[in-house]
C-alpha cells in the first residue's frame, strides 16, 4: 500500500518505510488540488507582471535583477546547474530516498507554486527507483540544502547521474528506461526544488529512527553486563526513580527491572558489596537523559517532515507571495547537535563498562581481559582499545557544528546554520555507538560464558531476557577459548545491532519501552 502524502500528516515510520523497504508514495486528492491551485495563482501573477523573487528577479544578491518573460526558462535551468556544488562521496540510498520522500511531501502542501507535473515526474522518479548521485559535502544549511537538493532537480531535468538498478547512469537515459519524461522547468520551480531543509533531514531522520533502536540495544547491553558482573538490581527500583520524575529515567529503570527479572547473577543485593559503580547503578539516569534528547529530536523531526521551507511562500487565499526564511536549517542544527551528543554517551558509558569487564581489578573476579589464557592470549584486551578510540573520535565529530557560521551570497546570506554537518557527524556519531555497544555485548556475553566455566552457573542463572539475548548471540558468534581475528567477531555484533536482530529476539520474551 502506498504512503499517501499531502504535506501535513508524514510521519517517521512512514518516511523509513519509504527510504529502507522502497514503499510507494502517492500525492493525495487534497494535495493535487492544492498543487493546482498555487500554480494557478504564479501563473497569474506572472501574467500580471509582479516583481516577485525568484519568479522575475535574481536569486540571492541577484534579487534586485529583474528578469524577463523570455528569460524565465534559462533562469530556472541555471539555478539548477550552478548549484550543483556539492563534492565528495555520494550519500548512501536511503538517505536520497528521504529526501526525494520530503521534497515531494513539502511541495504538496500547495504553498511553493510548483506544476503538478513537475512534482508527479519526482514522485515517479522515487518510485520506480531512479536515484540522484548526490555528493554529501557543499550544503550550509541556509537557503536550506542548496547544493544537495540541486543534484536532485539536476536528475529531474534529465541531466547529471543517478542510481538506477544497481548502476550508476546517465540521468536522461535511466528516465528513458523507466518511461519518465524529464522536466523543462517553468518559473518558480527551480527556488521550489533547491530551497529547504530536507537532506539535512533526511539523513537526521535516518539517525533519529536507529537511535530509537540502540537506546533499547543499550539498555540490553547492560543487563548483559549487569549478568557478567553480579550488578545490584535494587538500584533500578521505581521508588527511586519516581522520586525524580524523569521519564526517560523511568522508562529505562522499568527495562532494566524487565530484563533483568529472573537473574540468578543481578540479584537485589550482592553480600560481597553495597553498590555498583555509576557505569550500573546510574545507568537509568544516564541512558535515560539520552531517551528525553531522543524524544525532543522526534518532536522536532515529525514537525520538519511536514515543514514547508522554500522560499518564496505562496499563500492564495491572502493573495501574497511572500519572501521568507523558512529554508533556514537552525532549528534542525540544534536538534542533531543535541542528537549525537546524546547517543555518544550511550558509547561512553558502554565502554566503561567494557573496561570494568576486562580488567581484573574491577570485574568482580572474571580473569584478566577475559580470557583463561592470559600471557599467551590477549583475549578482549584490545577490543577495549577499539572500543575507547571510537568513543575518543566521537568528541570530535560532537562538536556542535550549529555554533559556526560563514556568511555566503555576498553577505545577503550572512548567518547559516550548518545543519548537514550536524546531521552528517550524528550519522558518524551514531554508527561508532553501535560498534562500541557492540563490542559490550561481546565482552559480557564472554564474561557470562566465563562465569559458567568457572563453576559459577553464570549461563544458566541468566534472566530469561539476558538469555535470550546470550542464545541469540551464541548463533552468530561462539565464546572465544583462544584468540582468534577479534575484527571478525566484533563485525558480528556491529551488523546484530544495525539489523535489529539481537533486539527483536529479546522482544519475543519481553517488550521494551
Amino acid at each position: 500500500m502506498a504512503v499517501l502524502i499531502n504535506g501535513r500528516d508524514l510521519t517517521v515510520e512512514e518516511v523509513i518505510r519509504v527510504c529502507r523497504n522502497n514503499e510507494e508514495v502517492q500525492l493525495t486528492e487534497e494535495a493535487v488540488e492544492a498543487v493546482k491551485t498555487a500554480r494557478a495563482y504564479i501563473e497569474r501573477k506572472l501574467e500580471e507582471k509582479a516583481v516577485i523573487y525568484g519568479l522575475t528577479t535574481g536569486f540571492g544578491k541577484f534579487a534586485n535583477v529583474v528578469i524577463s518573460n523570455e528569460q524565465t526558462e534559462t533562469l530556472q535551468k541555471n539555478l539548477i546547474i550552478s548549484h550543483t556544488c556539492a563534492m565528495g562521496n555520494p550519500y548512501p540510498r536511503h538517505y536520497v530516498r528521504a529526501a526525494m520522500l520530503l521534497r515531494c511531501n513539502a511541495l504538496a502542501r500547495g504553498n511553493s507554486g510548483i506544476r503538478l507535473e513537475t512534482l508527479q515526474t519526482l514522485i515517479d522518479m522515487l518510485n520506480k527507483g531512479i536515484h540522484p548521485v548526490i555528493p554529501e559535502k557543499g550544503s550550509l544549511g541556509a537557503s536550506g540544502d542548496l547544493a544537495p537538493l540541486s543534484h536532485i532537480a539536476l536528475a529531474l531535468i534529465g541531466e547529471g547521474k543517478v542510481e538506477y538498478k544497481g548502476e550508476t547512469v546517465d540521468a536522461k537515459d535511466a528516465m528513458k528506461q523507466a518511461g519518465i519524461t524529464p522536466v523543462v522547468l517553468a518559473a518558480k520551480e527551480g527556488l521550489a526544488l533547491n530551497n529547504g531543509t530536507q537532506m539535512m533531514t533526511a539523513v537526521g531522520v535516518n539517525v533519529l529512527w536507529d537511535a530509537m533502536q540502540l537506546q533499547k540495544v543499550a539498555d540490553i547491553a547492560c543487563a548483559l553486563t549487569g549478568e557478567a558482573l553480579h550488578a545490584i538490581k535494587k538500584a533500578y527500583d521505581h521508588k527511586v526513580h519516581d522520586l525524580r520524575g524523569q521519564d526517560g529515567q523511568k522508562i529505562v529503570a522499568e527495562n532494566l527491572r524487565t530484563l533483568l527479572e529472573g537473574s540468578g547473577n543481578a540479584l537485589p543485593l550482592q553480600p560481597t558489596k553495597v553498590q555498583d559503580p555509576y557505569t550500573l547503578r546510574c545507568v537509568p539516569q544516564i541512558h535515560g537523559a539520552t531517551r528525553d534528547a531522543i524524544s525532543y529530536a522526534y518532536d522536532k523531526v515529525s514537525r520538519e517532515l511536514n515543514a514547508v521551507t522554500d522560499n518564496p511562500l505562496v499563500f492564495v487565499d491572502e493573495d501574497e507571495v511572500i519572501s521568507g526564511g523558512n529554508f533556514h536549517g537552525q532549528p534542525m542544527a540544534l536538534t542533531f547537535d543535541f542528537l549525537k551528543i546524546a547517543i555518544s554517551e550511550l558509547a561512553s558509558v558502554s565502554e566503561r563498562r567494557t573496561e570494568r569487564l576486562v580488567n581484573p581489578a574491577l570485574s568482580e573476579g572474571l580473569p584478566a581481559f577475559l580470557t583463561k589464557e592470559g600471557g599467551v592470549c590477549s583475549g578482549f584486551m584490545i577490543a577495549q582499545y577499539a572500543a575507547a578510540s571510537m568513543v575518543s573520535e566521537n568528541k570530535v565529530y560532537d562538536h556542535p557544528a550549529c555554533v559556526d557560521s560563514i556568511p555566503s551570497s555576498a553577505n545577503q546570506e550572512d548567518h547559516v546554520s550548518m545543519g548537514t554537518t550536524s546531521a552528517r557527524t550524528a550519522a558518524m556519531v551514531l554508527d561508532n555507538a553501535q560498534k562500541v555497544i557492540g563490542i559490550e555485548l561481546a565482552a559480557a556475553a564472554q564474561g557470562i560464558w566465563l562465569r559458567e566455566e568457572m563453576g559459577e552457573k553464570g549461563i544458566s542463572q541468566l534472566a530469561p531476557a539476558t538469555k535470550a539475548a546470550y542464545d541469540y548471540i551464541r548463533t552468530v558468534s561462539n565464546p572465544i577459548e583462544e584468540d582468534v581475528i577479534m575484527h571478525d567477531e566484533l563485525v558480528k555484533f556491529d551488523e546484530m545491532i544495525k539489523d535489529g536482530s539481537l533486539l527483536e529476539a529479546v522482544e519475543k520474551v519481553v517488550t521494551l519501552k
